[in-house]
Order: structure tokens, then C-alpha cells, then sequence
């Protein structure tokens, strides 16, 4: 048997936790709401949890939180996740660099490919990113790893038409 689970706020009656239960829409502060209206009525630990569909320490846990928080405690915590690797700006900036294309002098390349791009996010920003993650800020950015078939820079146009006129004529 475990030991006994004391409740230190004495805000609420076990009857408006129901009743505050009642009113709410999301079911796992509801679920909190009445073990704890449960445990403040006289029941057991264990028998709270079982009835509410919890084990023992989790009930434990929620109950020190709605003794530190109150009934604001109960609500489930969002983590808004891991810091970006470029921020806002930055990734305008790579959109902008997409776009424009790469100087063939300084890139070496006449088309980005995502590790051309990965090379060069990490060159600019000091970011060292998978290349699977360059495709992704591609698509997040609504651009495409498609691209035109790429063009030597030193063609000869005069040339390329003379071609297309010896080869028709065969």
C-alpha cells in the first residue's frame, strides 16, 4: 500500500472540482481534476488512480502540481520544441540565395544542389546541417529541388545553332 497522498491547497471542495470538471472540454485535466476531487474526499491513492485511469505515482506527481499551481497546474504542458538553426531572417536569406542562383567563380557549381546548399548555409550562417534537412527547408520554403537542365557558362549560342542546322539537314 502506498503512502498517503496529502493536498495542501484547500481552495477548491472535492464537489467544485466536479463542477469545474464539468464545464471543461479537454478530457486529461478532467481526468486530474476528479482523482483529485476523489483524494479529497477520503479515497485511497491507488483507488484514485485506478478510477481515473492513472497510476499511483502519476497521480502523485499531479497532485504536487495542483498543490504548487492550483487548478492551472493541471493542464498539460507544451514544449515548444528545440531553437531553429536559422532564424526568420536567415532562411529569407537562403531563399534569396536559392533563387538568384550560384556565382560559378565563387561556388564552382552552375546549379545548387542540397549539399552545394548545405556548404554554403554552413560557409554563411556556420550552421552544419544533413542534407536531408536543406530538401525540407527547400519544400518549407515552397521551393523546389527541381531545376532546368544547367548551362555551361562559356556556350557558344552561334555555335549551338549551327549544330541544330547541320543535324536537321541530315
Amino acid at each position: 500500500m502506498g503512502q498517503a497522498i496529502i493536498i495542501t491547497r484547500t481552495d477548491h471542495t472535492a464537489a467544485e472540482l466536479r463542477a469545474l470538471a464539468a464545464k471543461c472540454r479537454n478530457g486529461a485535466p478532467v481526468r486530474r481534476l476528479l482523482a483529485i476531487a476523489l483524494i479529497l474526499e477520503g479515497r485511497s491513492r491507488t483507488e484514485a488512480a485506478e478510477q481515473s485511469g492513472m497510476d499511483r505515482q502519476t497521480l502523485r506527481d499531479w497532485v504536487h502540481r495542483y498543490n504548487a499551481d492550483g487548478i492551472a497546474g493541471l493542464e498539460s504542458r507544451r514544449n515548444d520544441g528545440r531553437e531553429p538553426y536559422l532564424t526568420e531572417t536567415q532562411m529569407n536569406e537562403l531563399k534569396d540565395i536559392v533563387i538568384a542562383g550560384p556565382d560559378p567563380k565563387t561556388a564552382k557549381v552552375v546549379r545548387w544542389r542540397c549539399g552545394d546548399l548545405r556548404d554554403e548555409v554552413e560557409r554563411r550562417f556556420g550552421v552544419r546541417v544533413n542534407v536531408r534537412t536543406i530538401g525540407k527547408w527547400l519544400r518549407k520554403l515552397r521551393l523546389t529541388r527541381l531545376q532546368p537542365r544547367p548551362f555551361h557558362p562559356k556556350k557558344d549560342a552561334a555555335a549551338q545553332e549551327a549544330f541544330k542546322k547541320t543535324l536537321a539537314a541530315v
